[in-house]
């Protein structure tokens, strides 16, 4: 599936033509503009572009995280970058701002210092953070394996280039969207794990841990020139620590395993950034990004991966 060359730069066409900017894809199923009216319902969008390259010895990780909610006065936006290498974290960017209502709710716009490149249908080919001498490119490329979910879900394996000062550093982008309304919860953690080029696997969770359900995660595999999909991988964490801020234990380390056997592993952090929201308490919202290690077995061999895990808690 082939995404075009040329593209324009979506702040400049939002500026020049407003609404008159390509229609958005097809809601998210579950969730439309009319839900914030009926009940009170005010559904969310998700999208996250999650970027996973090498440099030498060293893994160079890019996620970018948007969500928006749709009130009936407004649409609420937020969205969140930031840089992991060498075992650090640099939240780069965070911002959050209201549009007036509009006909496509679930559309990614540009913001201050984040701009974004689309093409027809709003299929964002890259996405650029310049702030002063600060710069920092994801480009999108072929996407190379794609999966949709049970909550109408999608994920795709992108192929993308991350683009910081002089340097360019080829890897893989994984782009999940996710949608909520009513009594549709929040989807829940997420998981890119890399093997090289060997492999590579997303893991999404349904719902948060620590709800009336636990979580069960699918798995999406891109193994060479094959796709594998685990429907029920449990995950359990196997160490967590206290996160004074928040008020809450937080996993540090995981085992993966399925079943009928045809996915099992064990990951372990490497860095994090975590951070605590705000609420009523005593426990508070937490967002945990980490650098995480380990092994993955699959029907196809053994993989050391590494890669990047998000766990929160809303």
């Amino acid at each position: 599936m082939a995404r075009l060359a040329l593209a324009l730069l979506y702040g400049a066409v939002l500026t020049a033509c407003g609404e008159a900017a390509p229609e958005p894809p097809a809601e998210p199923a579950g969730a439309g503009p009319s839900a914030a009216v009926g009940g009170g319902q005010i559904p969310t969008y998700e999208r996250s572009f999650v970027f996973a390259g090498f440099t030498g010895d060293s893994i160079l990780l890019v996620p970018w995280m948007m969500r928006t909610s749709a009130r009936p006065d407004s649409v609420m936006h937020e969205a969140h970058g930031w840089l992991g290498r060498r075992g650090t974290w640099d939240a780069f960017y965070s911002e959050r701002w209201s549009t007036p209502p509009t006909r496509a709710p679930a559309r990614v716009l540009p913001y201050g210092a984040m701009r974004l490149l689309v093409q027809e249908e709003d299929v964002i080919d890259g996405i650029i953070f310049g702030d002063g001498s600060r710069r920092l490119e994801l480009a999108l490329g072929e996407v190379e394996a794609t999966w949709g979910g049970p909550r109408g879900e999608t994920i795709e394996i992108v192929a993308g280039v991350a683009y910081l000062a002089n340097q360019r550093v080829p890897g893989v982008i994984a782009h999940l969207v996710r949608a909520s309304v009513g009594s549709t919860v929040p989807g829940g953690d997420w998981a890119l794990l890399v093997s090289g080029d060997s492999m590579r696997l997303v893991l999404a969770a349904d719902v948060e841990h620590g709800g009336e359900a636990e979580p069960v995660y699918r798995g999406y595999a891109d193994v060479g020139s094959e796709e594998r999909l685990s429907t029920e991988v449990r995950v359990t964490w196997t160490t967590t620590e206290a996160f004074p801020p928040a008020r809450r234990d937080v996993p540090v380390a995981w085992r993966l395993s399925t079943e009928d056997g045809s996915l099992r592993g064990e990951l372990r952090v490497v860095s994090s950034s975590m951070q605590a929201g705000a609420g009523p308490g005593p426990l508070l919202p937490v967002r945990a990004l980490y650098e995480v290690t380990g092994d993955v077995s699959t029907p196809d061999g053994a993989y050391p991966v590494r890669g990047v895990l998000l766990h929160e808690r809303r």
